[in-house]
């Protein structure tokens, strides 16, 4: 799941984060109204077709979305872009079409469920060049989408660190001589979904000893595994907890999930050469374990998005 770990800007991140914290503890909606006030105003950014130095970068209605909203804004400014934002604006069917029609310039997206939810229902493409690949032959013609950041929030098979120390657990096949024994936790539908008990059992031969059902990646799943009610749980992989109470995703070699990689939805004529340079340069250096780590910050320690943005930018170059 994760192709990139950047040890060093990681923890650089952190220690930024962590000052944040200690500087302010704005709330997720105290967060995005600084965030857009801060914003420069911009220009209809379909007024200079293909050759925009204005655009209006969006978001979805949950704190992951903003946060790499906001990280998209401040690194165009820092490129001399006129940017202003419009985050919390709500889920794929509100903010999509906008998207299309120019309103919104710029949005991060998750390639699989943005290819399978509203692109093509009938993909059945997994990895993350497949995935990819699909979108850019699918999309109207007005949408674009740009390289895709190694960072996933993605379904993840999910233990505790003493779990994993004591199998010896690193990737989902390894669970193949111990799942037995073990109670697997996770939403209702997981037990029908194509990837979920039938798809771990036909990629890599696991069954269970039981299922349990669960909430989606919530406070349910994390206390079962925590006490022991379960041994692994099915756990989107930017989940905050697994920091702050060491859990270990386990990677996915044979793509039992599909590729949930973040990648900038943009609307094409309000791109340039530098707007495309500036996000694709952004994602090259946005990991799963760089991404994890801000979501923690601003969601667990309440941090201010801004200041976690403008670490990670800093931190990496960026800005």
């Amino acid at each position: 799941m994760r192709t990139r770990t950047a040890t060093g800007g990681i923890a650089a991140i952190a220690a930024i984060t962590l000052a944040a914290v200690a500087a302010c503890s704005s709330s997720a909606s105290s967060s995005s109204s600084s965030s857009a006030s801060a914003s420069a105003s911009s220009s209809n950014p379909l007024s200079s077709g293909g050759s925009s130095t204005s655009v209006v970068v969006g978001s979805a209605n949950f704190p992951e979305n903003e946060l790499l909203a906001t990280v998209y804004a401040q690194a165009l400014q820092a490129k001399g872009i006129k940017v202003s934002t419009k985050l919390n604006i709500g889920a794929r069917e509100v903010y999509y079409p906008q998207v299309e029609k120019g309103t919104i310039s710029i949005i991060p997206e998750y390639n699989g469920t943005l290819l399978t939810v509203e692109v093509d229902k009938t993909s059945t493409a997994k990895t993350t060049a497949e995935v990819d690949a699909a979108l850019a032959a699918k999309l109207p013609s007005t949408l674009q989408v740009l390289n895709s950041a190694p960072a996933q929030d993605s379904d993840s098979i999910t233990v505790t660190q003493a779990t994993a120390n004591k199998y010896h657990l690193k990737s989902i096949a390894d669970l193949k001589p111990y799942a037995a024994t073990m109670a697997l936790g996770a939403p209702p539908e997981f037990k029908t979904r194509t990837d979920g008990i039938a798809g771990l059992k036909a990629t890599y031969g696991l069954t269970f000893k039981s299922f349990v059902p669960l909430d989606e990646s919530g406070p349910l799943t994390l206390a079962a595994l925590q006490d022991g009610k379960v041994q692994a749980a099915d756990v989107f992989t930017t989940t905050p907890q697994i920091v702050t109470d060491k859990l270990v995703s386990l990677a996915d070699p044979k793509f039992n999930f599909a590729a949930q990689n973040v990648i900038p939805l943009v609307y094409k004529p309000a791109m340039n050469a530098t707007i495309i340079n500036t996000l694709n340069a952004v994602d090259a250096k946005l990991t799963t374990e760089a991404l994890l780590q801000m979501d923690n910050a601003v969601i667990t320690e309440h941090a201010n998005y801004s200041t976690v943005a403008a670490g990670f930018l800093q931190a990496e170059g960026l800005s």
